[in-house]
């Protein structure tokens, strides 16, 4: 919200995190558009925040919804197991990346990553490698917002007022081409941004480094970062080298997001563990992946004999039934193969919008999309924070009935403006061609607003 407005004091007893703010009250939703209480029409063209994957409203799933519902309330997956999940599991690692054969189902996002580095830690201390604890980040980037996931994490404004609590784990700058961090230019560059893992990694000490973990296309934090070719094969040489465990975190990017079932599988590379939130279900209910190799899952096997972690709702039939029903409606539209293709049409309608003044970069991969925005394009001098450029544009964007999502603050000294464009899979090309449009006038207009 811009500094220039009053808040309002909003009578409700909901606790909202955006304290002040009056929240447009949905009604209803479908396709890719939502309508509120006063009769208004939403574009959701980033699906909330990049969850509602294939759109609202989907009879279909539902229905299946409606049944499961119906068989029993709760099972413990400590004690109890059913066919469709076995099946569900099954078919999730079909279309996984071929050396990943097991997975573990929790919640949010945030719980997947914290079971992801947990599941590093005891690989290692299971396999006789007990002082391996220590993860490597990249910055910027954000896993999430519990305490091991914030530490991660390199927001500042999210991780300030929890600082005494954070892990202080090492980092390495991410693959921001636009903006190198070497001050390069790819390819000549030598990709130092993937070598710095290396150099951290014997700065530590080999024998005290558990896992790298990063996202293989950057989200939230940047917006749509997609990274050089030969970055994650390299990577995953420099990992295997000194035993480090490959951690993806593809709650976002994961799951038909960019034009392919895994991110990863863009490249030719193996993880050891990846985790997969947000779309997995569709939106319509809280589920996440981690999956693992049989490796890691024997060594643990071999040692202690149990993973030492769990919550209430992990393996939890019915929020794995929602999502083998999100895994076959996906399938049967092809819509994988949608994204792939409506996302090359979005990057470039948003390309074409580089010849606004303060559009600096067009970038994304499948239908995970993004424009930075520049005070000026030969020094790619950004705005300052101050100006909440990104805020403005978002907000004018939403009164043309607009839903936008950004990511701010990543460049050196908490400046940087960029706004995600992510719609669902089953979005038309007259409705990407409608979103750019909109979100055009409202760059337009909040640039014209500016002070």
């Amino acid at each position: 919200m811009a500094k220039n407005q009053k808040k309002k004091e909003i009578k409700t007893n909901i606790f909202h995190r955006r304290l002040g703010f009056d929240y447009p009250r949905i009604k209803k939703g479908r396709g890719i558009y939502l309508w509120d209480s006063n009769g208004k029409k939403y574009i959701d063209a980033v699906g909330g925040a990049i969850v509602a994957n294939l759109g609202h409203g989907i009879k279909e799933i539902a229905k299946d919804m409606e049944r499961l519902a119906s068989r029993f309330s709760y099972l413990h997956g400590a004690q109890f197991i059913t066919d469709d999940m076995e099946q569900y599991a099954k078919e999730l690692c079909q279309v996984a990346p071929k050396n990943l054969s097991k997975v573990l189902f929790v919640t949010g996002g945030s719980e997947g990553i914290e079971t992801a580095i947990k599941l590093a830690k005891q690989y290692h201390y299971d396999t006789q490698n007990k002082k391996k604890y220590q993860v490597i980040r990249r910055a910027p980037a954000y896993h999430g917002n519990t305490l091991l996931a914030l530490s991660l994490t390199s927001k500042e404004g999210m991780r300030r007022p929890q600082q005494e609590y954070l892990l202080d784990f090492p980092a390495i700058p991410a693959p921001y081409c636009y903006r190198c961090p070497f001050g390069k230019n790819y390819p000549s560059c030598g990709l130092l941004c993937a070598k710095a893992l290396e150099t951290a990694i014997k700065k530590e000490g080999p024998e005290n480094v558990s896992a790298f973990i990063a996202e293989p296309v950057i989200g939230a934090s940047i917006g749509a970062v997609v990274p050089p070719k030969e970055y994650f094969p390299l990577i995953s040489k420099i990992c295997k080298k000194y035993n480090v465990l490959l951690v993806m975190d593809e709650v976002m990017a994961g799951f038909g997001r960019t034009g392919k079932w895994f991110a990863c599988q863009h490249w030719n590379f193996e993880p050891d563990i990846v985790v997969v939130s947000k779309g997995i279900a569709g939106g319509f209910a809280p589920l996440t992946a981690v999956f693992c190799t049989e490796k890691i899952l024997q060594g643990i096997k071999n040692g202690s004999g149990n993973f030492s972690h769990g919550f209430t709702f992990e393996n939890n039939p019915f929020l794995m039934g929602v999502g083998y029903a999100v895994l076959k409606y996906i399938k049967k539209n092809n819509l994988v193969r949608a994204s792939e293709q409506k996302g090359k049409y979005l990057l470039k309608k948003l390309q074409e919008l580089k010849s606004l003044d303060i559009v600096g970069d067009a970038r994304g991969l499948g239908l995970m999309t993004a424009l930075e925005f520049v005070e000026d394009k030969k020094t790619k001098k950004p705005f300052a924070r101050k100006q909440m450029l990104s805020e403005k544009i978002v907000q004018a964007a939403m009164k043309k009935g607009l839903n936008l999502y950004f990511a701010v603050g990543f460049v050196k000294g908490g400046d940087g403006d960029a706004i995600m464009v992510a719609p669902p899979y089953n979005v038309s090309f007259k409705e990407i061609d409608l979103i750019v449009k909109i979100f055009k006038e409202a760059i337009i207009e909040a640039k014209n607003n500016l002070k």
